[in-house]
């Protein structure tokens, strides 16, 4: 009998380091599962982030870089405009990319720079120890907003993927989550179609992806993915919000 299921070459044998019901695993599967599929594990480049995956070069068996904090898009374009051949791509989450790094994904995605980058939105600071991130929903309690935050005095939760399509130059922007089976799957299909844009050499691609962190909300894993369900998607809209067509 065949397998039905198994682990992916470009994913490596590594035991985690993140915290129990956190969603970051099933990104790196699905990232690997699109890179084996797509034939590209030996000239795949990964641009690392600081925060809960400055590891991520731990889990993936291709070439990795580590960035300063915020800095993946700069040095993930220093890389693709001196090897246009590789397929380069940052993960990040939203301390790393939507706080330090915004001006250098803004200005990376407005240039058009042909890699993709994966965004991991939880709506806080998770290595760091909780504090509020510009992703955090309002009323949701931080170490740093034990009250809950305050949009009067910190303003509301910067919607990245929007942010991003107002742009004029052409790119691949969408927004999924992993908090289903079902939003599993269209994330993996959002992941493959990003990095094929890339090899085609189209447009810069970014995908962010609706994740839990059970630890720093104070949720059991089970009832993360409830609250992300019920009080993240409905701000966070999933779906498309632009491709180059």
């Amino acid at each position: 009998m065949g397998k039905a299921f198994s682990k992916p070459k470009a994913l490596s044998d590594t035991m985690t380091h993140y915290c129990p019901g956190c969603t970051h695993g099933i990104v790196h599967r699905l990232i690997a599962e699109v890179i084996d599929e797509l034939g590209i594990q030996g000239r795949t480049v990964g641009i690392a982030p600081v925060g809960c995956a400055v590891l991520a070069y731990n889990y993936f068996n291709c070439d990795f870089q580590e960035a300063a904090h915020g800095r993946a898009p700069a040095m993930a374009t220093g890389i693709k405009r001196v090897r246009p051949d590789l397929i380069v791509f940052t993960y990040q989450g939203d301390g790393d990319l939507a706080s330090i790094g915004m001006g250098e994904i803004i200005h990376a995605a407005n240039r058009g720079e042909k890699f993709t980058t994966i965004f991991i939105n939880n709506a806080i600071y998770g290595m760091t120890g909780g504090q509020m991130a510009p992703t955090t929903m309002p009323g949701q309690r931080a170490s740093t907003a034990p009250m809950g935050r305050n949009t009067d005095l910190t303003g509301m939760p910067i919607r990245m993927a929007n942010l991003l399509s107002q742009l004029v130059t052409s790119s691949y922007i969408t927004r999924q989550a992993v908090l289903k089976p079902q939003q599993v799957n269209k994330t993996k299909k959002a992941i493959k179609k990003a990095f094929e844009y890339q090899i085609e050499g189209k447009c810069f691609s970014f995908v962010e992806v609706i994740s839990t962190c059970p630890t720093n909300w104070g949720l059991t894993p089970l009832d993360a993915l409830k609250w992300a369900e019920e009080t993240m998607v409905p701000y966070y809209e999933l779906g498309d919000f632009k491709t180059p067509e």
